[in-house]
């Protein structure tokens, strides 16, 4: 992986996420180059300095769309207050929960996300799906060159992803290009639902999934036999449990496996492997509503696969990278190894070869993201030619 910070693995993912997800690498270069000295003081030490310096390059672009807009020029307006909302989304990602300007900073992305959305004409809209009092949100992208329902592709967040972030991905555009929708979904834990409805993530993930499959059998562009489930990071854990327990998905496939993750917290208890964003421990407990490390590590011991995917009776798909810093390769093997009930499994560990070697591709998905997109659309009926 490029690591624009060649000791601090936590702030070049960052930086590497921003760029594979449509950001500027000419912005990245200045925001990023007064940082490096900061760097080396470790993954913690320093977020302030991350934040203003990303905020300061959204707030320069959000000046310029304002030039634009000035003119009438609303595609090229749009196209920059997306890329200002995608680094206001890194600027916040990096900081620990109870930073005072972090909702603010979250909120204000969100609203950008839209009006990039409008300015620009994207294929793709807001959706709120029914759950429990109150909703879960998504981004929903239409497939093309379709007559009559479609298939499509629930799209799980990680850790510390957003439905924003995923949908800015690669996979914005893979899958609708092969005859499917997609939904990008800020489930339980995840982007909104955490930050503005308070809803911790949980291990049995069928109880949000299930509730996403009757609302989308309801969508008269939806093809209700046809749903696939596809999880990114942690959702490597929260899709194949999804599956699981709920039999209307018609197929699933997780972009790095996710097998035991109670196990990957006593491995980072012990410093070992990379931790995905700064103050992990804070963040974690955050995203589980836990009180404290006592309770958050209860939390993390139901969240692992093992007796679960035997209940698996659809096509699945497992892929990994092979130098993952952060989940070891075995957890792939081990999820593939357990899927004994599945009609087809198969089985991807990217290479040096292709590219797409470390933590669900983030040093290059577009080889793996078009693999595991004609996978799926092989499963659902889609198109790959």
């Amino acid at each position: 992986m490029f690591q624009y910070f060649p000791t601090n693995y936590v702030w070049s993912l960052s930086t590497m996420i921003a760029l594979n997800h449509g950001g500027n690498v000419g912005e990245i270069d200045a925001m990023c180059a007064p940082l490096l000295d900061a760097a080396r003081g470790g993954d913690d030490l320093g977020t302030l300095a991350f934040y203003e310096a990303w905020k300061g390059g959204g707030d320069k672009l959000i000046a310029l769309a304002e030039d634009d807009l000035a003119k009438g020029h609303k595609l090229s307006a749009g196209e920059k207050l997306g890329r200002a909302a995608l680094y206001y989304c890194i600027a916040e990602r990096m900081q620990a929960h109870g930073f005072d300007a972090r909702l603010a900073m979250y909120q204000r992305s969100l609203a950008l996300f839209a009006q990039s959305r409008t300015l620009a004409r994207e294929n793709c809209e807001r959706v709120e799906i029914p759950f429990g009092d109150q909703h879960l949100s998504g981004l929903l992208v239409r497939a093309e060159n379709t007559a009559g329902p479609a298939p499509i592709v629930v799209v799980m967040n990680g850790l510390d992803s957003t439905k924003e972030m995923l949908q800015k991905s690669v996979m914005g555009t893979l899958f609708a290009r092969r005859g499917l929708s997609a939904l990008f979904i800020d489930q339980p834990g995840t982007g909104e639902a955490l930050r503005l409805h308070g809803m911790p993530a949980v291990y049995n993930t069928e109880v949000w999934a299930s509730k996403i499959v009757d609302w989308l059998a309801q969508q008269p562009y939806v093809d209700a036999q046809r749903i696939g489930a596809l999880g990114v990071s942690l959702g490597g854990y929260y899709c194949p449990r999804a599956v699981a327990f709920e039999p209307r998905f018609a197929c699933g496939a997780v972009w790095g496996a996710n097998h035991d993750w109670r196990a990957v917290q006593q491995a980072r208890l012990n410093r070992e492997g990379e931790n995905p964003v700064p103050h992990y421990w804070k963040h974690v407990q955050w995203v589980f509503g836990a009180t404290d490390m006592d309770d958050f590590l209860a939390k993390a011991e139901n969240m692992h696969l093992n007796g679960v995917l035997d209940r698996i009776r659809v096509p699945f798909l497992v892929t990994h990278g092979d130098n993952d810093r952060q989940i070891p390769l075995k957890y792939a093997h081990q999820t593939f190894a357990q899927l004994v009930h599945c009609p087809k499994k198969d089985l991807f560990i990217f290479t040096a070869r292709e590219g797409g070697v470390e933590h669900s591709s983030l040093d290059n998905p577009n080889n793996a993201g078009n693999q595991i997109a004609d996978w799926l659309a092989e499963q659902l009926g889609g198109t790959t030619a």
